[in-house]
């Protein structure tokens, strides 16, 4: 590939994200600054293309570390080995319980190897704060009075939606149901918890955000990022990184951690939609769909750290590309930071993409393509191999320099050096109350409702219910992967103090008029969509004597590769019990706890009331009951695009030669998904009353003033997601049929009516061109919100990148 200049890129990204319109969703901007902010976004970033975010005083500091270092413990830095190794055990794969750390094995981790980096959990499970604490204190003060080399370990974990490691930590839906909310505010304060109860336990770095595009719901770890949309993934990555590190990025603040944007880049648009897969993917398209999220929600964030991506793209393993590691990422995008390699993906350049000739080899091209620290996890081979290729020549000095620089500074930033580790009796609010109602708020706003024939929702509080499901009765479903351990197997043994959907409902109707009979149930031991079935004869006979029928499907918890599939539709079991449930006569409200839209379209015409869950955590079986019997209002919003079948997994911004006419389709065209982007219904309603601009044409450094009035016209108050697309007439490219530019959640009182005023830059509205330009096209243009259109026109062409 050909990339543009470092200069040209940052302002392209900067623009067409447009960070600085995002953020007037956000309690931080208050709505003020309109013309102000738009008038110095392009000021704020040409400051930031000369100012560092690395102060002279930290980089004396770092220079001077590094004048001191021999090549072994430079290398030492550049290695993440995970915890088991340390542990006494059989092997370096596995360790005793109780846990203990093995001497040899430290020393010869941080005196002989001088490791700078230490990551993941024993035996895979999560451990109390307590047992973190002493942890972290035995091992940070080994590295550091032990080990000669006074240098902190920075350690990591995968806390991904809270501290999710943690036993008793707070626990937050995964980040697919965070996106749901359309809420800024609600995913910048998971963050700031998540950060504190991380920082409480003496860990100072999470390998989170996601920034990767839900794009293909085949895809197991789509229920890992912020949906489909690259401007909503922008948005969200933005403040769940804020969240984490605060809003200057003070890293060393004891109640921030350090944030690690991952995969880089393109990891999730593969041609199979397997994990670690290949992609093909045209450099317009990994430029102006999937550089985006990282730009302005990572880098421009303040993030310092970056995961990459662990298969290839057109042929090329990530890890061996220079091209997009040192020449996109770090030279284009300036991003100062260091650049963490997955798990033993430098290995894998040798064993499964077979572009190098051994492991020594591998090493050499990763190292050589920009790679700073590798996630080896089991051996000191990489440190052996790495001492020996500079020695020969074959890594540059300069290149381990420079590596070691951009660690080192992450770990003086981050107060390492002064506080190493953490005290837990410092972090009292550690589990409050507090905490629990921020998830509770975050899994209410998520949890979206997809259908409601003949007003079945709410649920009378007298009724009787039968719930059935393989998720009805356990945590695993609701929590998904990451938490707890790997696969989320273990959730239901660290979750005994929360609501199952079963116990939330017991809770709210009394025991005596809720049964249980989950019918089809998951093997909790084996893969995660196989399953136990009992007699669908007794669940007739169960139903007959109660009011209503909830059923509680979708999905085991997976992580990762465990969740390839080869059948994206609800399972077959499943599927019967929705067919039997519906026999019945009984109205069916049906709940999916998924982590990526299993599809539906067989059984959804039988049941009145779909509701999707994603993946709440442990209060979404209370939220989930407190919408149903309308105590709260539903106010989730699709974060993808729903489909309808397996060979129509189109996204929302597709091209108009996939809206071609088509007879006998609920809509008409080809593209007809189960449930477009942005859907959800609430019980209250609203009317989109009138959409206007401040002008008819616009030249391209022009602001577009968009106002928005939307009337609550039910009797119940409600929130409504406004959501602003835009769309062009014609264009040198074939444009999509739309493309988000903004959006704002806001409360509306029954009966009243709201205004909702964006400021969309022209610039925004370019596209990259087959020149890999970002280009905006004179022409025609159409704003929409909901059923109304805004046209106006742009009066000149101009590459403005």
């Amino acid at each position: 590939m050909q990339f543009l200049n470092k200069t040209m890129l940052v302002l392209a990204l900067f623009l067409i994200a447009s960070c600085g319109s995002a953020m007037n969703q956000t309690a931080a901007d208050d709505g003020n600054g309109e013309d102000a902010a738009a008038g110095t976004e392009q000021a704020a970033h040409d400051q930031a293309e000369t100012e560092s975010v690395i102060s002279a005083e930290t980089r004396e500091k770092v220079d001077g570390l590094i004048a001191e270092m021999t090549l072994e413990e430079k290398v030492g830095q550049m290695t993440q080995i995970t915890l088991d190794v340390l542990g006494k055990g059989e092997d370096v794969y596995s360790s005793y319980e109780p846990f203990e750390l093995d001497p040899e094995m430290m020393e010869k981790a941080f005196r002989t190897y001088q490791v700078g980096s230490v990551l993941n959990t024993a035996n895979n499970r999560a451990r109390t704060p307590e047992f973190w604490n002493e942890l972290l204190s035995e091992i940070q003060g080994y590295a550091i009075e032990e080990s000669g080399q006074d240098i902190p370990v920075i350690y990591g974990l995968d806390m991904i939606h809270g501290a999710s490691y943690v036993d008793g930590a707070t626990l937050f839906p995964q980040q697919i149901g965070m996106a749901a909310t359309w809420n800024p505010e609600l995913v910048r304060r998971a963050g700031e918890i998540t950060a504190y109860e991380t920082r409480a336990t003496g860990v100072a770095w999470t390998f989170s955000p996601v920034l990767d595009l839900g794009v293909d719901p085949r895809w197991p770890r789509h229920w890992e990022t912020f949906g489909e949309d690259p401007y909503l993934s922008e948005v969200l990555g933005y403040e769940l990184v804020k969240g984490y590190e605060g809003e200057d990025n003070d890293i060393g603040n004891p109640y921030q951690i350090a944030s690690c944007p991952k995969h880089f880049l393109g990891y999730s648009h593969t041609l199979s939609g397997r994990d670690r897969s290949p992609a093909w993917i045209p450099e317009s398209q990994l430029r102006e769909y999937h550089v985006p999220p990282f730009e302005g929600g990572g880098i421009d964030a303040g993030a310092l750290t970056v995961m990459l991506n662990s298969g290839e793209i057109n042929g090329i393993p990530f890890h061996s590309s220079k091209e997009l590691i040192t020449g996109l990422l770090k030279e284009e995008m300036g991003f100062e930071g260091f650049v963490l390699t997955d798990w033993q993906d430098i290995i894998y350049l040798y064993t499964r993409h077979r572009v190098a000739a051994d492991y020594k080899d591998a090493v050499r091209m990763a190292i050589n393509a920009g790679v700073d620290m590798s996630m080896v996890p089991y051996d000191f081979d990489f440190s052996r191999y790495l001492v020996e290729l500079v020695n020969e020549g074959e890594v540059p000095m300069d290149r381990i320099d420079d590596a070691v620089r951009r660690i080192l500074t992450v770990k003086v930033k981050m107060g390492l050096f002064e506080t190493p580790y953490t005290v837990l009796d410092d972090y009292p609010e550690f589990a409050s109350e507090a905490f629990a109602d921020a998830s509770r708020q975050t899994a209410l706003e998520s949890i979206t409702l997809l259908k409601n024939e003949d007003n079945v929702l709410p649920l009378d509080p007298d009724i009787s219910a039968l719930i059935a499901g393989p998720a009805a009765n356990t945590m695993r479903p609701l929590n998904g992967g990451w938490s707890y351990s790997w696969q989320g197997d273990l959730v239901d043994e660290f979750t005994e103090d929360y609501l199952t959907i079963y116990d939330a409902f017991s809770e709210k109707l009394g025991e005596g008029n809720v049964t249980l009979y989950e019918t089809v149930r998951f093997d909790h031991d084996g893969a995660f969509d196989d399953e136990f079935v009992d007699d669908f004869d007794a669940f007739r006979q169960k139903a007959e004597d109660k009011d209503v029928i909830v059923l509680a499907v979708g999905e085991n918890s997976y992580c990762e590769g465990e969740g390839d599939l080869d059948d994206l539709y609800l399972s077959d079991y499943q599927q019967k019990l929705v067919r039997v449930a519906a026999e019945t006569g009984k109205p069916v409200v049906m709940v999916l706890a998924q982590g990526r839209p299993r599809i539906i379209s067989k059984v959804e015409p039988l049941v009145p009331a779909i509701v999707n869950a994603y993946l709440p955590s442990n209060y979404g079986g209370e939220a989930l009951v407190s919408l149903l019997f309308g105590e709260s209002n539903f106010s989730g919003r699709l974060p993808y695009t729903y489909p309808r079948y397996p060979n129509k997994l189109i996204p929302y911004y597709h091209k108009h030669t996939e809206n071609l006419e088509l007879e006998g389709t609920p809509t008409g065209t080809q593209f007809y998904p189960q449930y477009e982007f942005g859907f959800g219904l609430s019980y209250s309603e609203f009317e989109y009353v009138s959409l206007s601009t401040d002008a008819s044409s616009y030249g391209v450094d022009d602001i577009i003033e968009v106002t928005v009035e939307v009337q609550n016209v039910s009797d119940r108050d409600g929130k409504e997601t406004v959501m602003l697309f835009s769309s062009q007439d014609y264009a040198s490219i074939t444009p999509p049929v739309k493309r988000l530019r903004d959006f704002e959640k806001i409360e509306i009182a029954a009966g009243a009516t709201e205004e909702v005023t964006f400021r969309v830059p022209v610039s925004k509205l370019a596209f990259v061109n087959d020149n890999n330009e970002w280009i905006v096209e004179e022409g025609g243009f159409v704003l929409r919100v909901d059923g109304l259109e805004a046209p106006f026109t742009v009066t000149e062409t101009q590459v403005v990148f």
